[in-house]
Formats: C-alpha cells, structure tokens, sequence
C-alpha cells in the first residue's frame, strides 16, 4: 500500500507567542525548536515533502536552510490566536501539489521522531483507516475527578456509580498529546477534522509526550530530551 502513497508533512510555525516570545526559534537542547520537527519529518520513511508554514520569514529562512520547502508566507487572517489548525493545514493542502496523505507534526513536539511518524503512519495503513492522532496515558484519570457543588458538596464527573473499588481497577484513559496528526487528504478536506469516530489512537508514551505551552512546558521537555539524547 505505501509504494502508491504521497504523503505531505506540515510543521506550522507562526511568529506569535504569549507564552513563551519567539517559541519556535527558541534554542532547545542545542538547536532552534522547529527544528527537531523538521529533522524528524525530513528522516521519516513515510514523508515525502516537509513543508513549513509560517507567517515569519526569519522561521521561513531557517526552514529553507534546514531542508524544509516554504513555498509561501502563511497569509496574516491566518496567523492570529485565534485561527484553526485546520485552517492552516487546508490552506497549505491548497498551496502545494496533490498528495494523498497529510501529517501535521506540531513543532511544540520535540520528543517525537521519525520513528514515532514511520510507526503511526504504517499502523493505520495497516487498518485500512483515514486518519490518526497520537495519543498518551491521561496523568489524571477522569474517573478520579470531581465536581465541587454551590453548597461545596462533591460528586463525580464520570459517573460508574461505586464500581471500582480500587485506584489501580479503574479503566485506563488517553489524551491527545499533539505530536501527530495524519489524514487522507481528500477525506480531511471534506471532513474538516483528522478526528472521527474511525481514528486510529497511536500511543506514545508519557515521556516523550511534552506539548510545550508555557515555560514550565518548555524546561521539563529540555531536561527530558537532552536525557534521551544522551541515552542513545
């Protein structure tokens, strides 16, 4: 199946960032933050073209010097706080050649690889599914969540009604950790989402699961990248 398949890489990367000023050209582990993401896209076996889109045209020369194709500046209606990945993706699906496949790989993603893609990517081929999100185990179950009400009293947000008895009994849960992101392209064109009720959940382990917000986000993911890069 994979031999007839086109498939794009999308790194976005947008000049703005109230968290943390000039996130994504940020040093991190010794190099530019975009750049892990571009370095994983351009090693994966299943990408075929790493795009980068981008409203800055200093990320857009360092992109280009890295191997990335920045074939356009990412127009400003979609480069505010309040513009959809989505919108982005499709804009950039428009603005290129035809391809059969799209992976967004966020650049607040530094832990993923090219292993992680290659594996993702395979996997929901192999179920013969249109799309995929990477997924890791919640750090706080639901099932161990409560509301508090206008009097103070306590009940659960999930109802399983005395059920579990035991911490360690409760049913396993997952959050999108935001490191990937794949569609059949025509199928997320008319989709608009790369999440139906048919999506694949490909997990990641904790660890390598830092989406970075903040500069808490941003220091913890470091320490835990130059950790794995010393391991190998």
């Amino acid at each position: 199946m994979r031999a007839h398949k086109k498939v794009l890489g999308i790194i976005p990367a947008r000049k703005g960032s109230k968290g943390i000023p000039k996130k994504n050209i940020k040093s991190f582990a010794g190099k530019e933050l975009i750049l892990w993401s571009i370095e994983a896209a351009i090693g994966s076996n299943s990408i075929d073209k790493t795009l980068v889109s981008t409203d800055c045209k200093e990320i857009a020369a360092l992109s280009s010097n890295n191997g990335a194709d920045v074939p356009f500046i990412r127009p400003m209606e979609l480069s505010s706080d309040h513009s959809k990945a989505i919108d982005v993706v499709l804009h950039a699906i428009e603005n290129t050649e035809i391809f059969d496949y799209v992976i967004l790989l966020q650049p607040t993603s530094p832990l993923r690889t090219s292993k992680h893609i290659d594996e993702a990517f395979n996997q929901m081929l192999d179920r013969n599914l249109k799309s995929c999100v990477s997924i890791s185990i919640t750090k706080s179950n639901p099932y161990l969540m409560y509301n508090i009400g206008s009097n103070s009293t306590v009940s659960s947000v999930l109802s399983h009604q005395g059920q579990y008895s035991r911490r360690q009994d409760y049913p396993q849960c997952y959050e999108l950790n935001g490191a990937i992101y794949i569609a059949q392209v025509d199928w997320l064109k008319k989709n608009k989402s790369f999440i139906s009720k048919d999506t694949f959940g490909y997990i990641m382990s904790q660890n390598q699961s830092y989406d970075i917000d903040t500069m808490d986000d941003f220091l913890l993911a470091e320490k835990e990248k130059i950790k794995l890069n010393y391991q190998k």
